[in-house]
């Protein structure tokens, strides 16, 4: 599975994977706003085997499957509840 990297430029060393190239309508409109500016940072093949610095491979898949987004957060950083 493809997935394309952005970085939010409203709030540091937060990203968000998308399962198409510029996709922003899959996010929540909530979560968009929160994000503010986004940034392509890099496009990069999830197979089963792929590892990731700060990530687990296997939920961002899912999580790229079931609604087409994943938040990838600052370690120690939570994110209240965001719609799907």
């Amino acid at each position: 599975m493809q997935a394309f990297v952005y970085k939010s430029l409203a709030k540091a060393d937060t990203y968000v994977y998308l399962r198409e190239r510029d996709g922003f309508g899959a996010l929540p409109a909530a979560l968009a706003q929160m994000l503010g500016e986004l940034r392509f940072v890099l496009a990069v093949e999830l197979t089963a085997g792929r590892k990731l610095a700060r990530e687990d491979a296997a939920t961002v898949r899912a999580n790229l499957g079931a609604r087409g987004w994943h938040l990838q957060l600052p370690p120690g950083k939570a994110l209240d509840a965001v719609d799907d």
